[in-house]
């Protein structure tokens, strides 16, 4: 299988994501197909993952080559060795609908780091069920969609969802801090193109509230999780983790504001890694060449 992410000029810097059964002749075999196109690899990192034999491969490279050239080098060798090929112009910004409720921490990181060049993707609206943040939307330039989300109105929101992915061409969604969970059948139909942010508490804290809670139970280590949504809830493959540690005499707004922090830095390196095409499914895990 194979898929290309189309550039919107000619473009010589391309970078190559690949994933397949273990073996051995994967890196001569596809280096090889490179060199018949004359290209030059700038970057290169590959993993063998003992536990499923899968092998994966992130290749950055300059050609003077079209996206067409490359899959008819590599033709050969992606049906005898059952490669899973993804090209992309390296650099390429990816459509991204980021949605989110009230609170902003996360949204804001990703639209202030876009808009300073830290984050390889183009923000192509915002969507929330609450109106609080088309105000912080509006500053960075981007539209801003108010779509209500209760029980009653869920099927509908989830269809201006899809609705907006169609026309907008939307690549990839975040969800940052969208208080909201998506339907088993939405998940399915967006595999792979959903990031979501939790926090990560030692022990857990799930439900309402979770900063005031761990407070109460005197937490050492707060942290953050972001990965690819599926229809087990916060369980998707995880992309990103981090920790901070916090102690007994911080207030219940030390833990937020901690808390607020290392939510919006890892999701943030989640999106640009995935953007980057720097992140490979393993089954229920993923192989980050960060």
């Amino acid at each position: 299988m194979s898929e290309t992410l189309e550039p919107t000029v000619s473009p010589t810097n391309w970078t190559l994501s690949i994933s397949c059964p273990d073996r051995a002749g994967i890196v001569h075999a596809v280096s090889g197909a490179l060199l018949r196109l004359d290209a030059n690899i700038t970057e290169s990192r590959q993993y063998g993952s003992p536990d499923s034999q899968q092998f994966f491969l992130r290749i950055e490279f300059e050609a003077d080559a079209t996206a067409d050239d490359i899959h008819a080098a590599l033709a050969a060798d992606a049906k005898r060795l059952q490669l899973d090929v993804k090209l992309a112009p390296t650099g390429r910004k990816m459509r991204t609908l980021i949605m989110a409720s009230k609170t902003g921490h996360c949204l804001n990181q990703l639209l202030f780091e876009h808009a300073n060049g830290g984050l390889p993707i183009e923000p192509v609206a915002v969507l929330s069920n609450h109106p609080d943040l088309a105000p912080m939307a509006e500053f960075y330039g981007v539209p801003f969609h108010h779509v209500p989300a209760t029980p009653e109105t869920k099927e509908a929101a989830e269809a201006a969802l899809l609705q907006l992915v169609d026309d907008l061409d939307v690549e990839l969604v975040v969800l940052a801090r969208y208080m909201q969970v998506l339907s088993p059948a939405l998940c399915q139909k967006m595999s792979g193109r959903i990031i979501n942010i939790h926090h990560s508490f030692l022990p857990g804290f799930k439900g309402a509230k979770p900063y005031q809670r761990a407070h109460a139970r005197g937490v050492k280590l707060i942290g953050a999780t972001a990965h690819y949504v599926t229809a087990d809830l916060d369980e998707g493959p995880i992309i990103e983790q981090d920790v901070t540690r916090v102690t007994h005499a911080q207030t219940n707004a030390d833990f937020v504001r901690a808390g607020s922090e290392i939510e919006a830095s890892v999701l943030a390196r989640a999106v640009n890694w995935h953007a980057q095409g720097r992140v490979i499914r393993d089954g229920q895990r993923t192989v980050v060449f960060a």
